[in-house]
């Protein structure tokens, strides 16, 4: 008993959910307007054409045809396929418009969403949202909504006309109503539940698929063809499974509709040629009967269509609905950074991962202009730190101050503009070597401010030797360039946006000797007069540094400089007689 009211609810919250969805999409409402109106006409005039079919078979029973009805009734055609040709253009307008409107939406607050949820969900699942999902709620508008309103109106208009034709011959038709209801809104409900999984196994498979597709390289050199085809092939058996699922449904619906569809057809031509026959009945109304019957019987087959479609758009609805309910990321305040050449500190801070603690009450002050690098084992919390400054988390505990200000006091997008950002991986984007370079820069960029970027990042050389210059495409993720050029590029954007912080997260680890020459020489220049936070593994790259942070599990042991901590910190020595050797004992 107490089952029943929930399901209720849930179907409730669902349309709501669902017009409230459409309602936000703000459709053009004078063409909506527009399109209702020329499918009333074009329902209008169906609902004509059997009452002048009518009187043509009378009168050619009785051999006196009148020109005027063959006009008339070609003119009811004429206004019903024209009328329904607008009524669907307009139609699929409003669904275009509506998704297209959805889609800006999901795609601004994806970019908008805070790095945890990216932490959390593949791409690929994401994808699969602003496309998928809200190209069912497209194909809901554009093939089925109309039918529904039109096929609504089209079964009242017939009933009402049949009524008055014959009244019996009419009940035997709306008795097939609700037996057809009380089996196909179970099936609807089944729908539902399996068109819900089957979305969340397409964004599963679309998951799947962006991330063998961004690591291809990978799969190929650790011959993991065969695992991820296993993977891909129990993706895809699965959505055969569900396809299948759906299918028998489908086969029970498609067949019932017909089975009454043509007992009725049987019963009211059996019945109608007996009334006929006895004269209680002309030949034209019975030809009239039948037609208003498939104008009853194929909307209600529509119907049922439009609630299996429905029911799919609502499951893609509360997904869209998920994501358009996580909260952004953009900060609401209005504070701009005034002056960002002032110190840097980390004020009792604690952050955890998923109930992993990785930064653990972390104090210390960065001199504004100077370097401070950061050594310390692997899984220490250095690249987490910088994870903080950037924003991408929350601390758990503590806070991070720019002078006396909290960091979380200025508005976000000129916070995060006075930080160049030069990581160890220096992902570039498919597409030119300019646009890398201007990457995030919204005003228009001189050619000699991105030639100047170049040159001082070292990158000038290689990239007029290419064919193209700046205007080389450099492929996905930049695999068209080598390590060191990728990280000179990535030098050049952080140049172009002159940062007044600076964040180094092993920026030369990955290159050979010469590509580390000339990358350490245009980090030189990007670091000049800039406060300056840097992550390393080789202790050559840091010992000029003005401050050296050694971090162990979470928490700062030591600071000072490189002698400093060379007399006084036991982990930094044994690093510096592992890496630097003889220089030790200078």
């Amino acid at each position: 008993m107490e089952t029943k009211p929930a399901n209720k609810e849930i179907t409730s919250t669902n349309w709501k959910a669902f017009w409230q969805l459409l309602k936000e999409a703000n459709p053009p409402k004078w063409i909506f307007i527009l399109a209702i109106f020329l499918s009333l006409i074009e329902t209008g005039a169906g609902l004509i054409v059997p009452l002048f079919t009518k009187a043509l078979v009378d009168q050619l029973a009785a051999s006196a045809l009148e020109a005027s009805l063959i006009i008339l009734l070609a003119a009811a055609f004429i206004i019903q396929t024209v009328s329904s040709g607008f009524s669907f253009y307009f139609m699929t307008y409003i669904g275009e418009a509506i998704v297209a409107s959805i889609r800006k939406r999901l795609w601004e607050q994806v970019l908008s969403l805070p790095i945890p949820f990216f932490d959390q969900h593949q791409s690929g699942e994401t994808m699969s949202r602003v496309t998928q999902d809200t190209n069912i709620v497209k194909n809901l508008i554009t093939q089925h909504l109309i039918t529904f309103l039109t096929g609504l109106i089209s079964i009242i208009g017939s009933i009402i006309i049949l009524l008055l034709i014959d009244w019996k011959m009419t009940l035997i038709m709306i008795i097939s109503v609700p037996i057809s209801i009380v089996i196909i809104m179970p099936l609807g409900q089944k729908m539902y539940k399996i068109s819900k999984s089957t979305q969340d196994e397409m964004a599963d498979f679309s998951g799947n698929l962006g991330r063998v597709l961004a690591d291809i390289r990978l799969v190929k050199a650790y011959h993991a063809e065969n695992t991820e085809k296993r993977k891909g092939n129990l993706g895809i058996q699965h959505l055969f499974q569900f396809g299948l699922r759906e299918a028998k449904i489908q086969a029970v619906i498609s067949p019932f509709m017909t089975f009454i569809m043509m007992l009725v057809l049987v019963i009211l031509i059996g019945y109608g040629g007996v009334q006929v026959a006895s004269g209680a009945l002309s030949a034209g109304s019975l030809v009239a009967i039948i037609i208003y019957m498939f104008q009853i019987v194929v909307p209600f087959t529509q119907m049922a269509s439009f609630f299996t479609a429905f029911q799919k758009a609502v499951g893609a609805t509360e997904r869209i609905q998920e994501i358009l309910g996580i909260e952004k990321e953009t900060s609401l305040q209005t504070r701009a950074v005034e002056n960002s050449a002032m110190d840097l500190t980390f004020h009792n801070l604690s952050f955890a991962y998923k109930e992993n603690p990785i930064i653990k009450n972390m104090n210390l002050t960065v001199p504004s202009g100077k370097t401070t690098a950061f050594v310390g084992p692997s899984g220490s919390g250095k690249t987490t730190l910088f994870a903080l400054l950037e924003r991408f988390y929350k601390p758990e505990s503590g806070e991070i101050l720019l002078g006396e200000t909290n960091i979380t006091a200025f508005n976000l997008y000129s916070w995060r503009s006075q930080i160049g950002y030069v990581s160890q991986e220096s992902p570039l984007m498919s597409g030119t070597i300019r646009e890398n370079i201007c990457y995030g820069i919204e005003h228009q960029v001189s050619d000699k401010e991105i030639q100047q970027a170049a040159e001082l990042a070292n990158a000038a050389e290689f990239i007029e030797r290419l064919p193209k210059g700046f205007e080389t495409e450099v492929g996905e993720r930049g695999m068209k360039l080598s390590g060191g050029q990728r990280q000179r590029i990535a030098i050049a954007r952080a140049l172009i946006r002159n940062p007044k912080i600076l964040l180094l997260d092993e920026a030369t680890s990955n290159l050979d000797s010469a590509s580390e020459h000339l990358v350490q020489q245009a980090l030189q220049q990007l670091m000049a007069g800039r406060t300056t936070l840097v992550i390393a593994h080789r202790l050559s790259t840091i010992v000029e540094a003005d401050q050296i942070a050694v971090i162990e599990d979470g928490r700062i042991t030591g600071t000072g400089s490189h002698h400093e901590l060379l007399e006084s910190h036991e982990l930094y020595r044994k690093l510096a007689e592992q890496q630097l050797g003889e220089q030790v004992m200078h």
